[in-house]
């Protein structure tokens, strides 16, 4: 699959969930449970991975760490739309990406701004994103972390559809020059939400 379709998928992704105030961050915490809380949703592109404010010293930070697989998820009941992602999570700690990442939303959870010396980036590599189009009833899946290209066909809108991002040989690869692939893993209708 070429660039313009993975770029396509990327966009549709980013223009469901740009909108959507706050998402809700999925983790493992340490007694094998499931923990969610809400995140500021910074998120205006989506170029492979997801990115969100953070202490570092918050114990979500220590949870990641512990076991970094987590999920997303973000809901625009208005529009019947509804998203998942779940991928690798890390910290990062970059001064002018959080300068540039920065959002008038963020100010009411880090009243110390930017600068703040304890704000770190929560990055979320994607593994898997899927969402339910209520409108249609229709389930689209967009999977994985772009590793190297995989064989595919091009989508069809409103399909259970995938990315799969993955070292397809175990071999590491450059994210920034990794191709990413989409290719149709199945279809499948998805129930309403119930109300």
């Amino acid at each position: 699959m070429g660039d313009q379709s993975i770029r396509q998928a990327l966009e549709h992704l980013s223009k469901l969930i740009r909108d959507i105030p706050v998402a809700m961050l999925t983790t493992s915490i340490p007694d094998h449970t499931l923990g969610s809380r809400p995140m500021v949703n910074i998120n205006q592109k989506v170029d492979g991975d997801l990115w969100f404010f953070t202490h570092k010293d918050d114990p979500k930070a220590e949870e990641i760490v512990g076991n970094p697989k987590v999920n997303i998820g973000f809901a625009s009941p208005s529009e019947g739309n509804y998203v998942s992602v779940s991928g690798s999570a890390s910290l990062v700690q970059d001064k002018k990406r959080n300068e540039l990442l920065w959002t008038d939303g963020c100010q009411k959870w880090f009243p110390e701004g930017p600068s703040d010396p304890k704000l770190a980036l929560l990055k979320i590599e994607l593994e898997r994103a899927e969402y339910w189009d209520e409108k249609s009833g229709a389930m689209v899946a967009v999977a994985g972390v772009v590793k190297s290209a995989v064989g595919a066909e091009h989508p069809t809108p409103m399909e259970h559809e995938k990315i799969d991002w993955e070292d397809q040989a175990g071999i590491p690869t450059d994210r920034a020059s990794a191709a990413m692939d989409l290719r149709v893993l199945g279809r499948r209708s998805a129930p309403r939400p119930s109300s």
